[in-house]
């Protein structure tokens, strides 16, 4: 299985103006530019997408590591914070804190926590990233 996005930016970095797409269509000329990567500006980041592809990433496989101990998922809810810092190397995401609260009917703490940290470690996002990746599990009432 491939997927793919397309970017193209236009003229110099700091008063460039990039788009980012995705063949799916959910991206089509999202805007992306300085301002919005290292500012405050309107549009999209590199870095947030990462964020948004990691928490989707680790909710499923969250979800399948329950599947695989018998539990379901009510809900799963789960914010990705992707730090980008400027080291020797340059630019570099150097970690992500997930932030997850889960409603698993039947669920004990113990088992949340093995399937959250099994889920951390094994999420394809997870795996790519060379990076910390820290987490905050809440299991619900």
């Amino acid at each position: 299985m491939k997927r793919k996005a397309s970017a193209v930016w236009k003229g110099g970095l700091k008063d460039g103006r990039g788009t980012i797409s995705t063949d799916s269509g959910v991206l089509s000329d999202a805007q992306y530019s300085f301002s919005t990567r290292f500012e405050e500006g309107r549009g999209t980041n590199p870095e947030e997408l990462i964020a948004a592809a990691h928490a989707g990433c680790f909710s499923m496989a969250l979800s399948g590591q329950l599947g695989n101990a018998g539990l379901t998922a009510e809900s799963i809810k789960t914010t990705a914070a992707v730090t980008l810092e400027k080291t020797d190397a340059g630019f570099t995401i150097t970690a992500v804190h997930l932030d997850v609260t889960a409603k698993i009917p039947g669920a004990d703490q113990q088992a949340f926590e093995t399937a959250a940290n099994n889920a951390k470690a094994g999420c394809p996002v997870s795996r790519l990233l060379n990076a910390k990746i820290t987490m905050v599990a809440k299991l619900e009432a």
